[in-house]
């Protein structure tokens, strides 16, 4: 299975984000472009300071979000840079750690050429199978979409992790299909990696329903929100990662600074678990 030639663990790899400051162009942007990087490349250097498995770089604080038909050239230019910065510091150790790139709100084609540019392993893409109406607008399905431009661009060693019945959006129109459906449907469209979270940043998601997927589908879950040092014990046996943001946040909230503390105690609690 291609996730096992990226993670080294069977079970419960754990994904530190990097919640990359608002870049130019953005509302919040403080024209601190030098900053920005190097503040990535410092929390970079902490997460492989505790060991962390993987980390995946995400332009989180790009607030009010617009869909990828409306963001400019400099949105992916400034990920590219930050995302290459990080990868010179990983390549610098012998332990290779594998990178993931997330570009708000739906640049999965703009995330698969990042990852090609820049030798990431992964991406985490919105709206691969079924549409929902997000906070940013309307998110269509784009399986084949991006599959097909990861073939053209010649990127088929980076993974595609997928959102099911994603956070922050309304899914009446699907509410007739299943979780277990729609990720059946996300394996026959080819998905790498099966991503489902709680209802908001930070929220939980349900322990069931990993319990429900697992075995049904033959595609790797992954937990997308919420995950503490308080509960991964329920989410454990089950996942394949888990994508942590907010819990190794000071107070656990996404937009403050990483807690070296929280971070410590949590891989060490996780690497306990896997003896």
């Amino acid at each position: 299975m291609a996730f096992a030639r990226v993670f080294k663990n069977s079970k419960c790899n754990i994904i530190g984000m990097i919640h990359v400051d608002a870049l130019p162009g953005t509302p919040l942007y403080k024209g601190n472009w030098s900053e920005i990087i190097d503040k990535a490349k410092y929390e970079a250097n902490i997460y492989q300071k505790y060991k962390m498995d993987s980390i995946l770089i995400e332009n989180m604080h790009d607030i009010p979000y617009v869909q990828h038909r409306q963001f400019g050239p400099e949105t992916t230019s400034c990920m590219t840079r930050i995302c290459q910065e990080v990868r010179n510091i990983i390549s610098k150790e012998s332990r290779r750690i594998p990178l993931g790139v997330q570009v708000l709100a739906c640049g999965n084609k703009q995330a698969l050429a990042i990852a090609k540019a820049c030798d990431l392993q992964y991406i985490r893409a919105e709206g691969f199978v079924f549409g929902h109406v997000a906070d940013e607008g309307y998110t269509d399905a784009c399986a084949g979409e991006i599959l097909r431009y990861r073939k053209y661009i010649d990127a088929e060693e980076v993974l595609i992790f997928t959102d099911l019945k994603k956070k922050h959006s309304s899914h009446a129109i699907t509410q007739d299909v299943t979780l277990l459906e729609t990720a059946k449907a996300a394996e026959f469209f080819l998905s790498d990696g099966i991503i489902i979270t709680g209802n908001s940043t930070g929220d939980a998601a349900k322990p069931k329903d990993f319990k429900d997927l697992k075995g049904k589908v033959n595609v790797p879950l992954l937990v997308g929100s919420g995950v503490t040092l308080d509960n991964i014990d329920d989410y454990f046996e089950y996942i394949s990662a888990a994508i942590i943001g907010s819990h190794f946040k000071k107070q656990g909230l996404w937009s403050n600074d990483l807690c070296e503390k929280t971070i410590e105690a949590f891989m060490s609690k996780v690497l306990e678990m896997r003896k």
